[in-house]
């Protein structure tokens, strides 16, 4: 192996679609949800597993911050958008992908991309050499079978597929039986995409996996294998195409120079009867509650990252952004604000504690909540999506060590906590005037001031 490809390690990056914190058997479900996940499990083992992983509210604000390293406030992709309509980030920002890209790397994302859906703005625009996917989400394969679907007024969705520096191409329908389909296919290509660039080059693979996303619904091969249902075999198979993603990587000698991330964008699904589990704590996503913040992230990198570790120390999905470049010798932007923190050196074991205390949270444009420490406080109140919020006169404060559920006010006896929140929240808010947000729906020629 020559001394390039021990500098710039290679980077395996699966997202799971809306897999809550307590799905997989390491972090409580598993064998108790009717589905084993064996793979990711033992992928655990062999990395280290994170407690405290922390996200957005749902599909598109994760995304945006995974890819920009920015809170999606600041990018202005703050929410799911139908077809048709302006949505994802603008040209102007810079994803990881063009920071790996830029370094020589091989960079392809086979998956749900739901941050542009137009020329200029698709994956294969923004860093990656090769793309197939979806370029918005997985409800869209529900229209065909919709009451009074019009074609004629709304496009029929597709899988599409893109290469650099070509028009992105319209390849299958994405209809339910292809929605049962779709990540059989990604994992395919993904697996592919391993082999062909195996000791060639470093690269860059980005998998954003369908599942669990509503309809949940699993691949012929594996429906009725649990015996519990579509989700629970959705589950089955999840872990499944992860597992074969880690073999491509084993079985072509890569192991020792991958890096291996797994992770989810957002809590779980609230639709019944495919309602996921948040485990211990409270909530789905599109809420400010631990349940819509707290996924699952594992990484192993051998004799790199500690293996069997398991830490509580807080993350947040913009910190990959700078950690990975850190970790594969990239340069990241320095002309604009980046929410993410390097943490580099917490990863690879050389520190103790994370660099990161605490985050603001915002659903669309609102400030919902702010994470401190062991804290929560919750300034607008909403435990289900839909259900109403209540904006608090008095916000909450919650002890999530004391209290996971979040069920008991601490304002009167930990009210000195209300301070450094407080601060962090307005620090932020000070840096939004200073460098104003892009907003939602603007043009690719938009730059920010």
């Amino acid at each position: 192996m020559n001394i390039k490809m021990r500098a710039h390690p290679n980077i395996v990056l699966i997202l799971a679609d809306n897999l809550g914190w307590g799905e997989l058997g390491c972090y409580g479900g598993g064998a108790i949800r009717g589905a084993p996940t064996p793979r990711i499990d033992a992928l655990a083992l062999e990395g280290t597993r994170f407690l405290n992983f922390n996200v957005e509210s749902d599909c598109v604000p994760t995304r945006s911050a995974l890819m920009t390293g920015r809170h999606p406030i600041r990018t202005g992709a703050i929410q799911s958008v139908p077809a048709g309509l302006p949505q994802g980030i603008i040209p102007w920002e810079k994803t990881i992908a063009e920071l790996f890209s830029d370094a020589g790397y091989a960079t392809a994302m086979y998956g749900k991309w739901h941050l542009g859906d137009k020329e200029g703005r698709y994956p294969k625009d923004k860093g990656f050499d090769e793309w197939y996917g979806i370029p918005r989400t997985t409800n869209e394969s529900m229209f065909f079978d919709a009451i009074g679907y019009d074609e004629s007024i709304v496009e029929p969705p597709y899988v599409m597929e893109g290469f650099k520096g070509k028009p992105a191409e319209k390849k299958e329908l994405y209809d339910l039986e292809m929605r049962r389909k779709i990540d059989a296919e990604l994992t395919d290509r993904s697996c592919e995409f391993i082999k062909r660039n195996a000791n060639k080059k470093p690269f860059f693979l980005y998998v954003p996996l369908t599942q669990l996303h509503f309809p949940t619904l699993p691949h012929r091969e594996f429906e009725g294998v649990s015996k519990h249902g579509d989700f629970a075999d959705s589950l089955i198979e999840m872990d499944a195409r992860v597992g074969q993603i880690i073999d491509a990587v084993d079985q072509n000698h890569l192991t020792e120079n991958t890096v291996f991330i797994f992770a989810s964008d957002n809590g779980p699904e609230y639709r019944r009867p495919w309602r996921g589990s948040a485990g211990m704590w409270t909530g789905t996503y599109h809420t400010a509650m631990e349940g819509a913040l707290r996924v699952p992230l594992i990484i192993r990198w051998p004799n790199k990252i500690p293996a069997g570790k398991v830490t509580n120390e807080m993350i947040h999905v913009v910190d990959l952004f700078p950690t990975l470049a850190q970790i594969a010798n990239l340069e990241t932007p320095k002309d604009r604000i980046i929410d993410g923190l390097d943490q580099s050196e917490f990863l690879l074991g050389k520190q103790l504690k994370s660099n990161r205390e605490g985050f603001v949270y915002f659903i669309k444009t609102e400030l919902r909540a702010a994470k401190w420490r062991d804290w929560k406080m919750h300034f607008v109140w909403e435990i289900e999506p839909n259900a109403g919020a209540n904006h608090l006169e008095t916000p909450y404060l919650f002890n999530i060590v004391q209290d996971p559920k979040e069920e008991s006010d601490v304002n009167t006896t930990q009210g000195w906590v209300r301070g450094p929140i407080r601060k962090m929240v307005i620090n932020f808010q000070n840096s939004l005037k200073e460098h104003p947000p892009i907003p939602p729906g603007a043009p690719d020629e938009f730059q920010p001031k």
